[in-house]
C-alpha cells in the first residue's frame, strides 16, 4: 500500500510544509512558546521536512533534544539535509516510524502532533504508546487541519485520548484549526 492510500502527506508535497507563507500564519515559536522550556526533550511526531523540528530544537537549546519521527524516509532525509552542517545537527535525531507504531523507547516532555493524528488509523494505539513515551505531567499538542478533519472527528480524537489517561489543558486559538492540549495524568 502506498502513502497516498493511507492518507499521508506524499514527499512530492514536502516544500509545500515548509514556506515563508505557512511561518507567517503558522509561526512555530508563537505557537510553541507556551510549552517548550529549554533542556525538554520533545518529540515532533509526522515532522515531515522539519517545518516545526528546526524551530524545536533552537527552543530546547543546547541541553534539551528533539526526536523528529515520520514514517516516509524521504522527509527525514530533507530534514538532515536542511541541518546538515549546523548546531542544531546536534540536537535533532532523526527517528522513522513503523507503520504502525511509533517505535521509541526514550521518554519525551512534550509531543506535537500537527496535521497528523488524521492520518492515523488506530487512533487508540497510538494515544496508548504516546501514554508510555510522556514523563508526568508531559503535554501533547494535537493541531488538525481545519477541511480534512470536522468538529465531531475532532471531538472524538480528543475523547480516544482521554479514554488513556490524557486530561484536557486547553484549546488553544490557532488560525483555522482545531487544537487541544492533553496533560499525562
Amino acid at each position: 500500500m502506498n502513502d497516498r492510500n493511507r492518507g499521508i502527506c506524499p514527499l512530492e508535497k514536502a516544500d509545500s510544509l515548509d514556506t515563508r507563507f505557512r511561518r507567517w500564519f503558522q509561526n512555530p515559536k508563537k505557537i510553541l512558546k507556551p510549552y517548550i522550556k529549554e533542556g525538554k526533550t520533545v518529540l515532533d511526531l509526522g515532522c515531515g521536512p522539519g517545518f516545526f523540528s528546526v524551530e524545536l530544537a533552537e527552543m530546547v537549546g543546547s541541553s534539551g533534544k528533539v526526536i523528529a519521527a515520520d514514517l516516509q524516509e524521504g522527509m527525514l532525509q530533507k530534514l538532515q539535509e536542511k541541518i546538515k552542517g549546523t548546531e542544531l545537527e546536534k540536537r535533532i535525531t532523526l527517528h522513522k516510524c513503523e507503520v504502525d507504531k511509533i517505535g521509541l523507547t526514550e521518554n519525551v516532555d512534550f509531543v506535537l502532533t500537527f496535521y497528523v493524528v488524521h492520518e492515523i488509523p488506530d487512533q487508540d494505539k497510538l494515544f496508548t504508546e504516546i501514554e508510555t513515551l510522556l514523563k508526568p505531567n508531559g503535554q501533547i499538542l494535537i493541531v488538525e487541519p481545519p477541511f480534512h478533519v470536522s468538529k465531531s472527528a475532532f471531538e472524538n480524537t480528543i475523547q480516544k485520548a482521554k479514554a488513556v489517561g490524557f486530561a484536557e489543558v486547553k484549546r488553544p486559538k490557532l488560525l483555522f484549526n482545531k487544537a487541544v492540549v492533553l496533560r499525562k495524568k
